[in-house]
């Protein structure tokens, strides 16, 4: 099997509806036991209904009306829909869910992904296809620095694991001539950027 038949695995395996989950999973063991194992399990239950569960559901009615394609959202005309639906569920976790006074770090990450999916929204207009894919990866891997620094955790293999995979994401979007290399790193920058302002407020 050649690299080039394995690249697109990496796609499936980081997509951006997965990013929401992860970063929570590593909210909860990265920055410690606050709380008890039921309030875990509600916001869990939260967060796979609201950035999993709904969106696939709305996919699928999007296909149905032949406003989407796939499931990568390749059609620059496909996006705007979807990313305005995880605008407004990732405004309902921040204002009613994942609120600053009772999950601070875990809100910062989910206000950067809201203030990251806005810009992907408005070069939309500028008929720049940012890649979305690039845009949760990189996003998760400054939260989790970011959880390291703040709690003196040590984790650095984490991290390069996860540096490799935005290599490999980026290196199977490539393959799958899905994104220019432009259109990736303008990605990186749509993540990293709102991530590392907002460490100034919760580190």
């Amino acid at each position: 099997m050649t690299l080039k038949k394995i690249l697109p695995f990496f796609s499936y395996l980081f997509h951006p509806i997965f990013i929401p989950l992860l970063g929570t999973v590593f909210y909860v063991l990265l920055d410690g036991p606050y709380f008890s194992m039921p309030q875990y399990l509600l916001l869990f239950l939260q967060i796979i209904i609201i950035t999993f569960l709904m969106p696939i559901a709305f996919f699928y009615l999007l296909r149905a009306f032949g406003k989407a394609d796939t499931i990568m959202l390749s059609e620059l005309a496909h996006r705007k829909i979807p990313l305005l639906l995880q605008m407004v569920l990732f405004t309902i976790l921040i204002e009613k869910s994942i609120t600053f006074d009772r999950f601070p770090s875990l809100y910062f990450f989910f206000l950067g992904g809201l203030f990251s999916t806005f810009f992907a929204f408005i070069l939309l207009y500028a008929k720049i296809k940012a890649s979305i894919h690039m845009i949760g990866l990189s996003a998760l891997t400054v939260f989790i620095i970011g959880l390291s620094l703040k709690n003196e955790i040590n984790t650095t293999n984490l991290v390069t694991f996860l540096v490799i995979m935005n290599g490999l994401v980026a290196s199977s979007r490539l393959a799958m001539k899905a994104h220019t290399n432009k259109e990736l790193w303008i990605g990186v920058l749509c993540g990293v950027l709102p991530q590392v302002v907002l460490l100034y407020f919760w580190l």
